[in-house]
This record gives C-alpha cells, structure tokens and sequence, in this order.
C-alpha cells in the first residue's frame, strides 16, 4: 500500500478545515489517494457540524492512516488545540497551523507518509506569533535544512496547461531587483530541470526563460538587465545541456499557441509568473516546492476568511494537489 499524504491543517479559521472535509467526501468518486489531516479533531468535527456534514473521523497515528481512509477520514494529533471560529483566528491559530507543519515534515522525513500537502496559512497571523520566514516555501526549507544549511527552496505553480517558477519569490518588486542575479536564475532553473525530470517524468524539460523589463529590454534602450543579467543565465544553462530559451517578452509568453512551445516557465519576479497562472488555471493551478528532500504540493488559494465555515469554499485546488503529490511520489 503507498504511503499516505500528510495534509496540514493550514490557518484553522480559514478554508482549510472545510475543504478538506470536501476533498475526503468525494475519496470514493475521484479515487483521491489516501491522505491524514495533521491537527485537532475536535476543531475539524466542529466545522463539519457547522457545515452540515456527516463525516467520520478517526483518531489515529501515521501508520494506521492509510488503512482507516476508506471508512473514515484519518486524523493525526499534534498536540496544539485550534479553538479559532470560521472566518476569526484567535491566539491558537498560529501555534496549531506551524506545529502541524513541522510535524508532517517529520512524518515524510521518517517515512510514514509519502508527501506534504499544506492547507493556506494566513502569514499576517502568524507574523505575529513571531514568525519570521516571507511564506510556507522557506519555512520548508528550514526545516528541510534539519539545523544545517537550508536547501534551495524554488516555488513551483503547475497545472495540466502552464507551469511557472518565479525567481525571486516573496519579496518586494524592489527587493526583487537587488537579489536577480545571473548565478540565482541558473541555481533556479537547474533545480527545475531535475525535479521535473525526477519527479514529472520528463526526460528533456524545456524552459522558456522571461526578460526582466518590458520587451526584454528591447536590446538594453529599456534596461541592461537582461543583457547583463538573463542573457548569460541563459548561455550557462545552454552549455550545461538544457533547452532554455531567451529572455523572452513575457508579454508573449503565455498565449496558448506560446504555451505549447516550453514545459516552464521561468520568470524573474513573483506576479510576472503567478498573474498568467492564476489568470488560466485558477481552480487547478498547485503550488510546488523544488529543491526539497521530499515532495511538497499545496493548493494555489489562500485563506479566504470571507468564505470559511459557509459551504462555499471550492475544494479543485486541494484535489489537484493531492493528486499531484501522489503522482510525485510514485515517480
């Protein structure tokens, strides 16, 4: 039997619980692979309460959870109780949503499951609990690092039409420009070629690489950063046998017949590779760590505080993560 998908519980007052409960529902009609929640039973019973549904839950370790999935859906203790209302985070949201984190880690680290699946954290919440890392991508990394140096951490949105990696990642537009670098963008995309020749099952990924400025720079009269900067990252990567192309406009990039063209898309900045993603595959995009030692997918959503705890919450995302962490795994 594969080993089950640790699923965290995410910000107990946002969509996490509700989708969750969506997602294991529908196990049966869309042959979900077997997953755990990492959290506190009573908070996921009473949001099922709330929601009107009739859900089974069971209380069990790591090991027990692949088997109690087809009956009821498996939840693994943390030890830290998540008393926050739909929609209202409250003192415990920050200590449950991490623990539950570091504990999934644990349990891939170790063997018990075959890959982590986060829930949408709300960062504000947990900034002020004295969390100090820009999102879920570098928190990974940490405690991927177990102590010692932190790996690499590339944050990965894919789905079945685009697959996109932004360079720099949760950082200002201007913070953004002190860190490119041509070292940065070649250290990203290798990880990108081996992951996705690893764990996708492509044998010569092709990356299409964006400019920095607008037409990539029109030759350096709009900026020499993409001659100075992507231009030579794009030779290493050449040299190193990798099909890379550019820097590209990235306002050409991601039209349909374009698409077809690449496996990703590597961009030099946050919203000019999520913009396109989320504008095409909103409900099926997954966001994707690279890097790790071990496969992390998540749902490309955030908390929607509005929604949480009404019914309304779409569970496609998480569905599509899960699948993809299991197909991960199995590669």
């Amino acid at each position: 039997m594969a080993r089950p998908l640790a699923l965290t519980s995410g910000e107990p007052a946002g969509i996490g619980p509700d989708i969750t409960l969506a997602a294991w529902l529908r196990r049966q009609e869309l042959d979900l692979p077997p997953f755990y929640l990492l959290g506190d039973r009573a908070a996921l019973a009473a949001r099922a309460k709330a929601l009107g549904l009739t859900v089974e839950l069971a209380d069990v370790s790591a090991e027990e959870a692949a088997a109690a999935f087809p009956r009821a859906l498996p939840v693994v203790a943390t030890g830290k109780l998540a008393t926050a209302q739909p929609g209202v985070p409250d003192g415990s949201s920050a200590d449950a949503a991490m623990a539950s984190i570091r504990q999934a880690v644990a349990d891939v680290t170790s063997g018990n499951a075959g890959a982590v699946v986060t829930n949408p954290i709300a960062k504000n919440v947990l900034y002020r609990a004295g969390f100090r890392h820009p999102g879920h991508t570098e928190f990974l990394a940490e405690l991927a690092g177990a102590g010692g140096p932190a790996p690499q951490p590339v944050m990965m949105l894919w789905s079945p039409t685009l697959a996109v990696v932004p360079v720099t990642i949760h950082v200002s537009v201007r913070e953004a420009l002190a860190q490119l670098s041509t070292d940065l963008i070649v250290s990203t995309a290798r990880i990108v070629v081996a992951d996705m020749k690893a764990r996708f099952g492509l044998a010569a990924p092709r990356l299409a690489i964006s400019g920095l400025n607008p037409h990539a720079g029109e030759d350096g009269t709009l900026g020499m950063e993409d001659v100075e900067i992507v231009a030579p990252a794009v030779e290493i990567l050449r040299r190193d046998g990798i099909t890379a192309r550019g820097p590209l406009p990235a306002d050409t990039l991601f039209h349909e017949a374009a698409r077809k063209t690449y496996d990703c898309a590597i961009c030099m900045y946050h919203d000019q590779a999520l913009i396109p993603i989320k504008t095409v595959a909103f409900e099926d995009a997954v966001n994707v760590t690279l890097g790790l030692p071990f496969i992390r997918t998540s749902p490309d959503h955030g908390t929607a505080f509005d929604i949480a705890g009404t019914g309304k919450a779409n569970p496609s995302s998480l569905i599509a993560a899960l699948r993809l962490a299991a197909r991960m795994a199995a590669g």
